[in-house]
């Protein structure tokens, strides 16, 4: 039994890994009429893959630069709420004007422009067009939005198989271990036994939520959700003010007039304990952007050996190496899924253990 599920799993990964291969070797930036086969296009192929988008291109012909995927809701505030398709942008090659702007789709952006859909640059080379309120769904608000579903029926369901009795039964056998981990591993050991109850609804939270969307990631759907700085920011503030409202008098007087050192100190300390109230949260979210957008860079890297290694080695043999190393990276980047949402966790409840933790002055 044990070999038939490893087996399964590396079947499941070699898929994952052929079909994101495919996606390289045929996909392409809005605009891109052709195939991907050099390094300028590869490194606009991959920086359009770690950014958000209006689109869930599954793959583009080379030949024809047709696009085959679906098209998200676009909403913007600009003189008034203009809803329609991503669709009508035909993936930047066409303009659409909305209560008389017009509106270009440029490297995954709405840009407000003239008729001829004109783009300014500034003197650093980024355009400097005018931006409506986009509060469109993109694919990084789908990813978020399939991880909270598939959280509600999770634990929905775990909490309906409690309610049969005290083992719970089905998927519920898969996350109560991790539950159990959570609480025994992370919350008890760095919040304490008397109060890591009022906190593990959020680091249960925060712990299969990142999971899920890093797991998200790692499938050719493209979600590159945790590899958003803004998502990570949120994530990271969500930390940052529970730490401080929830934060007893010992945590404000260690910061601000530290018991049991000499006065000087304690005024050259108060300004580092307060800056050090803002670096970790900062470090929380730099940690999770970094790594998994690093991650994603290089899978694609190695993916994309098959294009640029086919002059030299033949296709069969670059192919092969690309394979034999995505494979490997991903099978890392199973770890990393995992890991930075424990580290995320056990930072988080590190910080909080800090903050309510009750101090004995002798």
């Amino acid at each position: 039994m044990r070999k038939s599920k490893k087996i399964t799993r590396y079947l499941l990964l070699t898929i994952v890994t052929l079909f994101a291969t495919s996606l390289l070797a045929g996909g392409g930036e809005e605009g891109h009429a052709g195939p991907i086969n050099t390094e300028e296009d590869i490194q606009a192929y991959i920086q359009h893959h770690l950014q958000d988008d209006h689109y869930f291109t599954l793959f583009t012909n080379g030949e024809t630069g047709h696009h085959v995927g679906f098209a998200l809701p676009v909403i913007i505030l600009d003189g008034g709420v203009h809803i329609f398709s991503a669709a009508e942008f035909d993936h930047g090659n066409q303009l659409v004007e909305k209560g008389g702007n017009f509106y270009r789709y440029y490297h995954s952006k709405i840009y407000r422009t003239d008729e001829n859909g004109t783009i300014n640059y500034d003197e650093r080379g980024f355009p400097s067009n005018g931006k409506p309120l986009d509060l469109s769904i993109t694919k990084n608000v789908v990813g978020i939005l399939l991880a909270s579903v598939l959280l509600l029926l999770l634990f929905g369901g775990l909490a309906k198989s409690y309610q049969k009795g005290p083992i719970p039964t089905g998927v519920g056998r898969v996350l109560e271990p991790l539950v159990i981990y959570v609480r025994d591993e992370i919350a008890r050991p760095n919040i304490g036994d008397k109060k890591y109850r009022q906190f593990m609804g959020f680091l249960l939270t925060v712990f299969f939520f990142i999971w899920i969307l890093n797991l998200l990631g790692m499938t050719p759907l493209g979600f590159n959700v945790t590899g958003n700085i803004t998502i990570t920011v949120c994530l990271a503030l969500f930390t940052f003010f529970i730490v401080q409202f929830r934060g007893n008098k010992e945590y404000w007087k260690h910061i601000f007039w530290m018991p049991g050192v000499p006065v000087i100190m304690k005024i050259v300390l108060m300004p580092i304990e307060v800056l050090g109230m803002f670096t970790k949260p900062f470090s929380l979210l730099i940690r999770l952007f970094a790594n998994i957008t690093a991650g994603h860079f290089v899978m694609m890297s190695l993916i994309a050996l098959m294009i640029l290694l086919k002059q030299d080695f033949g296709v069969v043999t670059s192919t092969t190496i690309s394979f034999v190393l995505s494979l490997f990276i991903m099978l890392i980047e199973l770890l990393v899924a995992f890991l930075q949402a424990f580290i995320f966790t056990m930072l988080s409840a590190l910080f909080i253990g800090m903050a309510v933790a009750d101090h004995d002055h002798h």
